[in-house]
């Protein structure tokens, strides 16, 4: 036997956490979830960064000096996020979904940099 769909709303209303938009708290282990994700990728970030400037062979050209700079600019949005979420406004749920856009966007210009800097290291499109 199934239970009914108001039922089912009710006990879905029942064991959701209150995250609606007009500010309410976002549920446990997001936050630590998101410093955690944000930590890790700056880590790597970091690591790539000293491959890419001090043990990379080769000459340095523009489009390596061009991935770098994208790469700094990802390392740069990484800290601003991982700032954003370690701040308390950021346990509100409008707040949150602002540190995530910023994750994300340093995580796109993280891929971007990366491509630029694979195509330039591999030789691809050598001039």
């Amino acid at each position: 036997m199934s239970p009914s769909k108001s039922s089912r709303k009710a006990d879905r209303a029942q064991t959701t956490p209150a995250t609606e938009e007009h500010g309410g708290g976002i549920p446990q282990g997001y936050r630590a979830g998101i410093i955690t994700a944000i930590t890790v990728l700056l880590g790597f970030s970091f690591a790539f960064l000293r491959f890419w400037g001090f043990e990379a062979p080769g000459k340095w050209t523009f489009r390596s000096v061009l991935s770098t700079a994208i790469l700094v600019i990802a390392v740069g949005l990484q800290i601003f996020s991982l700032f954003r979420s370690l701040r308390l406004e950021d346990d509100q749920v409008n707040e949150y979904r602002k540190t995530v856009a910023w994750f994300i966007a340093s995580a796109v210009a993280l891929l971007i940099g990366l491509l630029l800097a694979v195509v330039e290291f591999s030789g691809v499109m050598a001039s």
